[in-house]
């Protein structure tokens, strides 16, 4: 068996990030792992230095990231095609998909190093832009793809569709496809359900439609999506894109269609001897912070009582 590597990345543009990154680099290699970081990121003695593209966690064990969500999503470019499980450290705001905070990080390391971690699948999304029947773009997302005006004073008109069928016709600023995973993030925002991780669905959420019928919908993950911008509206134009960070320009009559993604992202999850995955319930409530003052629960295992 051959060496054990992780990829440590950061948020650039912080400080605080990047000091938390040649710590857990020191400390791997301490370990005995070695330690791969990008091109331009930080230094750290005796780590390997890669370029930045898809090859880059090819053969880790893991990837490290320490910012935000949005430094999470561009690891996720790389890790992907890979099939190499990720594990982000909150340096950012919300932070919803990192699994670790920066006052446990030394902990962190020590579980991960102990091999002492599950990896759970998250569903990830295939998008196709066509346009005159010819494929303009294909691309993906973890979180959501969004389909929303170029120009702030005209909205843009639309025809969805599922499984081959047309639903609606909106005239709207923009329409989320969005995986679970992306359930808490521009779909949230935009009026959606939170759906649990491990409920495989799709979902679609307009954003601001002028229409009787425009809410919220889930549906199988089976399911094939489709957005159509109609060609005869006099409104601007419009963008599509993925995961905030994967950016097309759509032509008027342009069709985005959404279906399961082939490849999946890997999370990995601290998991400590004997317990359990971190609860998503217990995630909503951190990251929010919902009021759960109050809260009684199942009184009756603790007094032998039953309901």
């Amino acid at each position: 068996m051959g060496q054990r590597t992780v990829l440590v990345t950061a948020h650039t543009g912080r400080e605080a990030a990047l000091r938390s990154a040649r710590f857990v680099a020191e400390r791997l290699m301490t370990a005995g792992i070695a330690v791969r970081t990008l091109a331009g990121e930080f230094s750290s003695p005796g780590a390997e230095e890669v370029p930045v593209g898809a090859g880059a966690a090819e053969g880790a064990e893991f990837v490290i990231v320490l910012g935000g969500d949005g430094t999470l999503l561009r690891a996720a470019e790389f890790s992907r095609p890979a099939q190499v499980p990720l594990i982000g450290v909150n340096l950012g705001h919300v932070g919803f998909l990192a699994e670790a905070e920066p006052d446990g990080l030394a902990d962190t390391v020590d579980h991960l190093v102990a091999g002492e971690y599950a990896v759970q699948e998250r569903m990830t999304i295939d998008v196709t832009v066509r346009a005159n029947r010819e494929v303009l773009a294909s691309t993906w997302a973890l979180n959501e793809a969004t389909v929303e005006k170029a120009a702030r004073e005209r909205m843009i008109e639309v025809i969805t569709e599922v499984d081959g069928r047309p639903l609606s016709r909106w005239g709207c600023d923009g329409v989320v496809c969005s995986t679970p995973t992306g359930s808490t993030a521009y779909g949230f925002s935009a009026g959606g359900p939170v759906v649990w991780p491990e409920v495989e669905a799709l979902l679609m959420v307009p954003i601001s439609a002028h229409a009787l019928f425009a809410p919220p919908m889930v549906v199988s993950p089976r399911s094939v999506l489709a957005i159509e911008l109609i060609v005869a509206s006099e409104t601007s134009g419009a963008v599509l894109w993925c995961d905030g960070r994967r950016k097309v320009d759509l032509p008027a009559g342009a069709r985005i269609e959404v279906r399961r993604g082939a490849l999946p992202v890997l999370l990995a999850l601290v998991q400590a001897p004997g317990a359990r995955v971190g609860n998503f319930t217990d995630r909503l409530v951190a990251k929010f912070g919902l009021p759960v003052a109050g809260w009684r629960g199942r009184t009756w295992e603790d007094t032998g009582k039953h309901a």
